[in-house]
């Protein structure tokens, strides 16, 4: 019984010693400096998306505080003039020229939030004036029309794609329609500009040749793949299970599709959706080119808009640095961070989620 248990006492250790050795042998020094390395490069993203997050909104930071106050210095034009008459009229002038510029007082380099709220953008002009609705109503105005017209596409391709194209036909509608998304965005603006904005002019009879209408249909082009690749992917990972069931009950690949298929996979659907609004929402090259940028507070689609990424475009290389005008622009780049990252975060960590947990549970 003793030795019993000593041989038995023996082979685990014996066991122990070879688990030991199989751990160091699986030791991996490239594996072990790849996984640092992957590790590294997340924490540096991560760190650099803060950093630019902080800076936009440190720049952007002086517009709203109102004990900023900068001395306003004039300069006395003295015209050189001939005779006494004008000499004494011009140190009249000049005395009275000094007497006010006395009486200046210090004026706040930053403005009221009433002022970004107004109806006119003019930021370059004697009272200049950076009221943001116009720019925000163009924003809103382009971006829906760019969603309604590139949202139903998306999804009836993906529609098509993942539940009545034939496995050749899949294989090439889905690449030439991915690829649509490599095209840069400085090209669609062209093909917009140059192309769509004529044949719709043609079409709709308008007067502005370049408006929000052919922005947002140029847009449109832009966010078909995103969408169409979300959609289609969700559309995909719903389990097989529900439509052999639907089929097997004798309803149609049609009423399976919309009845069945499409309902399921609605929160991917929307997460791609809400993606699609962040890319629309972000254009700056195509808003550019193809919206007119005129700032204009119409509801008309078929006037010319400006977007306020577009604006950020055209303006900021011509600002001054610290000036007014330019910690508007830095606010107007915040809202656009503080928008698209609010939108892809909860596209990615809510409905990509929701999508997750429903299929897992369906399973």
């Amino acid at each position: 019984m003793i030795k019993d248990l000593v041989r038995l006492r023996s082979k685990n250790q014996n066991t122990k010693n070879d688990i030991v050795t199989f751990n160091r042998k699986k030791f991996r020094f490239s594996d072990w400096f790849a996984e640092k390395i992957i590790k590294a490069v997340a924490f540096l993203s991560i760190a650099i998306v803060v950093l630019i997050f902080i800076f936009v909104f440190r720049e952007a930071l002086p517009i709203f505080r109102m004990d900023k106050k900068d001395v306003v210095s004039t300069e006395v034009m003295v015209q050189e003039t001939y005779g006494g008459a004008d000499t004494e009229n011009t140190s009249a002038k000049t005395a009275d020229n000094q007497v006010d510029n006395s009486n200046i007082t210090h004026i706040s380099s930053s403005i009221p939030s009433s002022t970004l709220l107004s109806k006119t953008w003019m930021p370059v002009s004697d009272n200049p004036r950076y009221g943001m609705w116009p720019l925000f109503l163009g924003t809103m105005k382009v971006t829906l029309i760019a969603l309604l017209f590139a949202a139903p596409i998306s999804i009836l391709a993906a529609i098509y794609t993942a539940m009545f194209a034939k496995p050749g036909i899949r294989e090439v509608i889905k690449p030439v329609i991915e690829l649509l998304a490599g095209f840069p965005s400085v090209v669609i603006g062209f093909f917009a500009l140059m192309v769509m904005a004529t044949v719709f002019q043609n079409i709709f009879g308008y007067a502005s040749r370049l408006n929000g209408f052919v922005g947002g249909v140029a847009m449109g082009l832009a966010a078909i793949p995103i969408i169409y690749t979300l959609t289609e992917d969700a559309l995909t990972s719903v389990p097989k299970t529900f439509t052999e069931a639907s089929l097997g009950l004798g309803a149609s690949r049609r009423q399976t599709a919309f009845y069945v298929v499409l309902p399921a996979a609605v929160p991917g659907i929307f997460a791609a959706v809400v993606l699609g609004i962040g890319r629309i929402f972000g254009e700056t090259m195509i808003a550019l080119m193809a919206t007119g940028n005129a700032a204009m507070s119409s509801m008309n689609p078929f006037d010319s808009v400006r977007t306020l990424a577009a604006t950020i475009g055209a303006e900021m290389a011509e600002v001054v640095f610290g000036d007014t005008h330019y910690s508007v622009l830095f606010f107007i780049g915040s809202l656009l961070f503080i928008f698209t990252f609010a939108l892809n975060a909860l596209a990615e960590f809510y409905f990509k989620n929701v999508v997750i947990r429903r299929y897992q549970s369906k399973k």
